[in-house]
């Protein structure tokens, strides 16, 4: 089995927005196009989503998602549920080609998963352990035949493990690092093609992790305090990748100010945006608010040419009741920001 990496988009219109006093710039707002099925009940119950794209019937992709008190949630891009995996409190969840990851803090472990593409069905394979309490983000990378997995925790620490992509059904990684940041940490994206690993400190910023140097500390990409359009809790972060590896963007949640920042992916970083996802009275579909963690795929899906974004939202429309994750076309993003 080999990896398959491309991925997709959906969304529409976009408008300007008055911005919180912190930040004076500009704020687009855009549409969803979509939403998922919602997580039935109360309580803060969807975090992360992670797209997975079928490259041989891209219109058959799916949106795994985690439910922090029962497992991982699988979506259809219509938004239908389509499999519960009842694998304990899982938190974040990614992947890369048909292998899933999550941090399940129930058992204090790796939670692995296999995407069939035939059957386009999703299967738990086992765990492996963390060897550290409350494994809370988790982001996953691939290298050559490296399949990497970070893992974040609420003291500030980075694993970051790795497994051999012929043997990753082994369940079997190595610890190869161990980062540090001051506060709080969840959400995290690798950069493959940069070798690089991104992190936000909730209550700091975003931290950008030198992959190539296991002696390099971690590089701050922007901060709170800066007034680009962070603020706290900074939440879930994912990349939208260009045509080569120094175009794309770095995506953010601000999760107290219900939008996203939107920065260049190479150093310096540069700021180029901030966005909020807005109601579509037309479509029956409530804005975002307070998203958690959010997943973006620059590959083409069916009337998705550029690409999609989903996020978690918290209220649909009530606060933590029947929460759900919402769709964006990133080319309505790309539009309302200017961006290239």
């Amino acid at each position: 089995m080999k990896p398959t990496f491309w991925l997709a988009a959906l969304a529409p219109l976009a408008a300007c927005a008055t911005a919180p006093a912190d930040y004076t710039g500009p704020v687009a707002t855009v549409l969803a196009m979509n939403e998922t099925a919602p997580m039935n009940g109360e309580g803060d119950l969807a975090d992360d989503p992670a797209i997975w794209v079928n490259t041989a019937d891209p219109a058959s992709s799916l949106i795994l998602a985690t439910n922090k008190d029962e497992g991982i949630y699988v979506y259809a891009l219509d938004g239908g549920e389509l499999q519960e995996i009842p694998v304990g409190q899982v938190n974040n969840v990614d992947l890369r080609g048909n292998i899933a990851v999550a941090s399940n803090d129930s058992e204090n472990v790796i939670s692995w998963f296999n995407i069939d593409p035939d059957s386009l069905t999703v299967s738990h394979i086992g765990n492996s352990p963390t060897n550290k309490d409350e494994p809370y983000g988790i982001c996953a990378g691939m290298t050559g035949e490296t399949y990497r997995v970070a893992i974040t925790y609420k003291d500030g620490t980075i694993q970051i493990w790795s497994t051999s992509w012929e043997t990753v059904d082994t369940l079997a990684p190595t610890l190869d690092r161990v980062v540090k940041v001051p506060t709080q940490i969840e959400g995290c994206v690798f950069d493959d093609a940069n070798a690089r690993l991104f992190v936000d400190e909730e209550g700091f910023g975003i931290w950008a992790v030198d992959l190539n140097d296991a002696n390099a500390k971690p590089v701050v990409v922007d901060t709170i305090a800066a007034g680009n359009g962070l603020v706290a809790d900074v939440e879930g972060i994912s990349l939208w990748t260009g045509a080569d590896d120094s175009s794309g963007y770095l995506v953010a949640s601000a999760q107290k100010a219900d939008r996203y920042v939107v920065y260049d992916r190479v150093p310096p970083y540069a700021p180029r945006g901030v966005f909020t996802i807005g109601e579509d009275e037309a479509i029956g579909i409530d804005g975002v608010s307070h998203t958690d963690g959010l997943d973006i795929t620059s590959a083409p899906l069916p009337g998705l040419p550029m690409g999609l974004m989903v996020v978690q939202d918290d209220a649909n429309p009530v606060s933590e009741y029947e929460q759900n994750f919402k769709m964006v076309d990133w080319s309505v993003i790309a539009e309302a920001l200017g961006l290239n």
